[in-house]
């Protein structure tokens, strides 16, 4: 099943990497020297993919990871979670994340993190430590949006709604 899911996982990023992406991508005339260009970050998330495809199949043809891959071994580490709230869990993120498409076109793309990493955090269960999970929903797209719009020049969507407010 890895050796499948590696091969696959792979394909698709190379299909994105050398179909999808275009090989000359122009630069815009407003984007100063210094920056990236546009196809960068696409690219960079592409090779990355392959790379874990890749090394998702290289681990797969191992005897270790044979072992550990034990349908039996799958309980110990799900616990005592039943399968039925597991799947629920992965319903719920599902939505969370098709919602957080509708919001970053509503309330711009911070708020739309900052929901999401919430909904997240709820998800999987590290909600116990309140403090610490909303400082870290609140702190982490904060510092994120800080870095790429400060240092990278990258602007992100601001919403809507948020325009029709005045903000």
């Amino acid at each position: 099943m890895g050796i499948t899911r590696g091969v696959i996982v792979t394909m698709l990023f190379g299909l994105v990497l050398f179909v999808l992406i275009p090989i000359y991508v122009p630069r815009p005339n407003f984007i100063p020297g210094f920056a990236p260009p546009p196809d960068m970050w696409p690219r960079a998330v592409s090779i990355l993919g392959m790379l874990l495809g890749l090394l998702l199949l290289g681990l797969s043809l191992s005897k270790k990871t044979e072992a550990i891959a034990d349908p039996e071994a799958a309980s110990e580490i799900r616990g005592d979670t039943p399968l039925g709230k597991l799947m629920a869990r992965f319903g719920l993120a599902v939505l969370a994340f098709t919602l957080f498409v509708v919001a970053v076109e509503l309330l711009g793309f911070l708020l739309a993190c900052i929901l999401l990493l919430a909904a997240v955090l709820v998800l999987t269960g590290y909600w116990h430590h309140k403090w610490i999970s909303l400082s870290v929903a609140v702190g982490l797209p904060l510092l994120l949006h800080l870095f790429f719009s400060s240092a990278l020049n990258t602007r992100f969507p601001a919403g809507t709604l948020l325009k029709a407010l005045g903000f």
